[in-house]
C-alpha cells in the first residue's frame, strides 16, 4: 500500500515525498489507520520494521490540523534508552520537516545545559515529549512538567522498559496524564506483564500483530560449539580468517562488555564498548567513531545496541547465544543491510545449547558448526558432554521459542494513488473508559516493502 491511501494531511506526504518513501510497511499499514480513529493500539513488532513511523505519521497528522494546546506537552512518548530516545527524535525532525511541531528529547546525562535545555523545552510545552523513564520522572520531582493537556501516550518497545525494570516508573507517568487520551504501545513479544499492563494504562487497544521475520537470504550464517572459557580464542581465529572492518559483538552483560572489549584491546584489536555505564557524551562518542570507521569491533549489549542504525555491518558475533528466537533475529539483522551481503557467528557454550536449538528449530534449518582452533573442543566431544550433562535440546527438547503465536492474512494491496486522492474528513475516533477489555486482534504477515523506520 502507498502512504497516498492512507488519510495522511499534505504536510505529512510532502515529508515522506521529500525522504523517498513510499509504500507503507506491513505495520504501517495495520496501525496507522486504527491511530487515525483514535483508538488506542497494541502494535506487536520488531525493530526493523518500521514502527516508529507507524506511530509518529499518525500523531504528527493529527497535530498538525490545529486543533490541540499549542502552549502544553500534547504527546508523551516512553523509549527504553537514550539511543532509541535519539533515534525517535531524529525520525520526528525528518517527518515534522513541513509542520509547526515542535519535540524535546528528554535522555539523561550529568550535562547541567542539557538539563536546562531539556527543562526550557518541557516548560514552555513542546508539542511531542520523547523520554527515558527516569529522567522524565527526575523532571517531575522538580515541577518542570504539565501533562494536563496530552492527548497521545506512547510507549515504544514497551517489553524492553519492563525487562530493565521501569514498570513503576511507567505506571508514575500514566498517573500524571489525563485519562482521556490515546494510547499506543509497542512490544517485540507479547508476554504476560504486558499484557497486565495493558489492562491497567490502556481503553479496549486494538492489538496487531507482525508476524517475525526470518533473517535475510544474504546473511551467512555460523555457530561455533564451544566451552566458555575458549570463546575468546575462537573470536581471535574468526578474526584471523576475516579481518575485522565494521564489526558487532554481541554480549550478555555490560561485565561481559567490558572484559571482553579489554581483552580484545589486549590483542591489539581497535575495539570499543557500549554499555549503560557509559556517560551520555562517551556513548556519542563511541558511536561516532564507529559510524566513522575510527573503530573496527564494537562490543555492546541488546540494550544500548537497539539506537544502533548502520547500513554496512560487516559482521556481527553473537559472543553469548540470544535469550530467544526474535533476539537473535534482531541481532543478526544489524548485517546484510541495503542488499548487502554479511555474516552472523554465535558462540554456543553447553549451557546455551538448548536456547541454540530453540532458535534453529524457529529458523527451520540447521546453522553451519564451524571447525575450532586448534586447543578447543572439538564439535563431537562438545556434543558428546551436552548430551551427558542433559542439556541437549534436540533430546529433551529445551529451550522453547517464546515469541508471539502467529497466523498469516493477506491484505489486499491497493493500486497507487495520486495527490488528487488526498482525503481531508476527519475519521471518528469514539473512545470508551472501560479498562481491562480484552484486545481485539488484527494480525498482519510481512511483506518486502521499503519503508521509514
Amino acid at each position: 500500500m502507498d502512504f497516498y491511501d492512507l488519510d495522511l494531511d499534505d504536510a505529512t506526504l510532502d515529508a515522506l515525498d521529500a525522504m523517498r518513501f513510499e509504500k507503507c510497511s506491513p505495520i504501517q499499514e495495520a496501525a496507522i489507520p486504527v491511530i487515525l480513529e483514535g483508538k488506542d493500539v497494541i502494535g506487536v513488532a520488531q525493530t526493523g520494521t518500521g514502527k516508529t513511523a507507524a506511530y509518529l505519521l499518525p500523531i504528527l497528522n493529527q497535530l498538525n490540523k490545529g486543533t490541540y494546546s499549542e502552549d502544553h506537552v500534547n504527546c508523551v512518548i516512553m523509549a527504553p534508552t537514550r539511543e532509541l530516545a535519539q533515534q525517535i527524535d531524529k525520525a520526528m525532525e525528518g517527518f515534522s520537516y513541513f509542520m509547526n511541531v515542535s519535540s524535546v528529547a528528554i535522555y539523561g546525562g550529568n550535562d547541567g545545559i542539557r538539563y536546562e535545555q531539556e527543562k526550557r523545552g518541557l516548560t514552555k510545552g513542546a508539542d511531542i515529549v520523547i523520554a527515558t523513564p527516569g529522567r522524565l520522572i527526575s523532571h517531575m520531582s522538580l515541577g518542570n512538567v504539565d501533562f494536563s493537556k496530552v492527548s497521545f501516550f506512547v510507549l515504544d518497545e514497551a517489553d524492553r522498559m519492563l525487562d530493565m525494570g521501569f514498570s513503576d516508573d511507567i505506571l508514575q507517568i500514566e498517573k500524571m496524564l489525563p485519562k482521556q487520551r490515546q494510547t499506543i504501545l509497542f512490544s517485540a513479544t507479547m508476554p504476560d506483564k504486558i499484557v497486565s499492563l495493558a489492562k491497567k494504562i490502556m481503553n479496549n487497544p486494538v492489538e496487531i500483530k507482525l508476524a517475525v521475520s526470518k533473517p535475510a537470504e544474504k546473511i551467512d550464517q555460523g555457530a561455533y560449539l564451544c566451552r566458555e572459557g575458549e570463546k575468546i580464542a575462537v573470536v581471535k581465529h574468526i578474526f584471523q580468517q576475516i579481518p575485522p572492518e565494521r564489526v558487532i559483538v554481541f554480549a550478555s552483560s555490560k561485565q561481559k562488555v567490558k572484559e571482553l572489549n579489554i581483552a580484545l584491546k589486549r590483542r591489539g584489536y581497535n575495539s570499543d564498548a557500549m554499555h549503560s555505564d557509559l556517560e551520555q557524551k562517551q556513548r556519542d562518542e563511541t558511536m561516532t567513531n564507529f559510524k566513522a570507521n575510527r573503530t573496527s569491533i564494537l562490543v555492546a549489549t541488546d540494550i544500548v545496541a537497539r539506537g544502533i542504525d548502520i547500513d554496512d555491518i560487516q559482521m556481527v558475533i553473537n559472543y553469548d547465544v540470544p535469550h530467544d528466537s526474535e533476539d537473535y533475529i534482531h541481532r543478526i539483522g544489524r548485517t546484510a543491510r541495503a542488499n548487502r551481503t554479511g555474516q552472523a557467528i554465535t558462540l554456543v557454550s553447553e549451557k546455551d545449547y538448548p536456547k541454540f536449538c530453540s532458535i534453529e528449530k524457529f529458523l527451520g534449518r540447521k546453522i553451519e558448526v564451524k571447525k575450532n582452533p586448534e586447543g578447543c573442543i572439538q564439535e563431537e566431544t562438545f556434543r558428546k558432554q551436552v548430551s551427558e550433562a542433559g542439556c541437549s535440546g534436540e533430546r529433551r527438547g529445551r529451550g522453547r521459542h517464546h515469541g508471539p503465536k502467529r497466523r498469516e492474512v493477506n491484505g489486499e494491496e491497493k493500486t497507487n494513488a495520486n495527490r488528487s486522492r488526498r482525503r481531508g474528513h476527519k475519521r471518528g475516533g469514539g473512545r470508551s473508559n472501560q479498562k481491562n477489555s480484552a484486545p481485539k486482534t488484527a494480525e498482519k504477515a510481512p511483506k518486502k516493502n521499503g519503508e521509514p523506520s
